[in-house]
């Protein structure tokens, strides 16, 4: 495989398995069709040469996927080539040695192709699932995150923490091929998230879903500066940016299909936190605006969005979340292939210069 160096960014798609009704058709599609369609997803963008594929975890009955282990690990068994990463676990709730030990083995499944993106996760359902205080929120995941990443490192861990039982001369089996399992941090909207990203020598996803770029590269900068004064070698310090994107030939095409979707999207999204609100067309319009973070148009306007954060920010990696809002499959596949197609060999060749 290509360095990331020599070929450009990485490009890809991961979705977080949302189960909503499709607004114009009525229909909500059950837990078992979303999973066949994303595993068909994952296939059509390895065939299509994307690079990244992630499954996001969530534990309510409109999301289909609180296991991404499991459905990544049936996606290695239908692709080739493609990277799998989770998109995000929540590590706060889980047990790292557990985490660790389902994506070494993912990683034997797929001859090297596993990664974690662990983040705090944006609902917080699973701390009274697991048994979690939420008043732990941010000390729980940094002692989780010390020790998954110690997990990656020896094969026999002597660890104590606060909220997990210790682990004396413990042994973490199966080791990843790769010879470290590849581990990012998402990063929302707090400078210290991005500044523990870089202290801790782990990549940084950063979740842009709206507004404009610029107000995230101070969190670039202070994750490069961690990491630097933490001692970790530049080229380790990897960026990835993640958005919500709906590609067409046109970008007033792009904009007219997926309206209904986004609205639709935000309007269950707020609802499940306790809001309700409506999202305007001229609201949808102002987010899909040529300087946003929306990635919604025509492949010549995606490729102009990603190469002027590119000019932000220098990043490795860009993930674009194609199925939200109860779409049909045909429109993500649609999607998959302008990526894959127009875009991604665009951005790949500027950004190897």
């Amino acid at each position: 495989m290509a360095t990331i160096e020599s070929s450009g960014m990485e490009i890809g798609i991961y979705t977080l398995a949302d189960i909503g009704p499709d607004p114009i058709s009525g229909k909500t599609i059950t837990a078992k069709e979303r999973v066949k369609e994303i595993i068909q997803a994952a296939k059509l963008a390895d065939e299509a040469g994307l690079d990244v594929f992630g499954v996001g975890e969530h534990h309510r009955l409109d999301y289909a996927s609180s296991s991404p282990a499991v459905l990544l690990a049936a996606i290695a068994q239908v692709t080739k080539q493609i990277r799998l990463t989770s998109t995000t676990s929540v590590l706060s709730t889980l047990d790292p040695v557990r985490l660790y030990e389902d994506f070494a083995t993912l990683d034997l499944l797929s001859d090297g192709r596993a990664e974690i993106l662990a983040g705090r996760g944006a609902f917080i359902e699973a701390f009274p699932l697991f048994g979690y205080s939420t008043n732990d929120y941010d000390e729980l995941f940094e002692e989780h995150l010390d020790l998954l990443l110690q997990l990656t490192q020896d094969e026999t861990v002597t660890w104590s923490g606060k909220f997990r039982p210790s682990l004396r001369n413990a042994e973490i089996a199966p080791r990843s091929v790769q010879e470290k399992l590849p581990i990012w941090i998402g990063v929302g909207g707090t400078p210290e998230s991005a500044v523990r990203a870089g202290r801790f020598g782990a990549g940084m996803a950063l979740a842009i879903l709206g507004g404009h770029p610029r107000r995230f590269k101070p969190f670039v900068e202070l994750y490069r500066q961690a990491g630097l004064d933490a001692g970790h070698a530049p080229e380790i310090l990897k960026v990835g940016v993640t958005g919500h994107a709906y590609l067409a030939e046109t970008t007033q095409q792009a904009k007219d299909e997926f309206y209904p979707y986004y609205s639709n999207y935000w309007e269950y999204v707020n609802r499940q936190r306790g809001m309700v609100t409506r999202m305007s067309r001229a609201d949808f319009e102002h987010m899909a605006s040529p300087d946003t973070a929306l990635f919604v148009g025509s492949p010549q306007q995606i490729v102009e969005k990603i190469l002027k954060q590119y000019e932000l920010f220098g990043h490795q990696r860009f993930l674009a979340q194609l199925d939200i809002g109860g779409q049909p499959f045909e429109n993500v596949a649609k999607g998959i292939e302008l990526l894959a197609t127009k875009i991604a060999p665009i951005v790949r060749r500027e950004t190897s210069k």
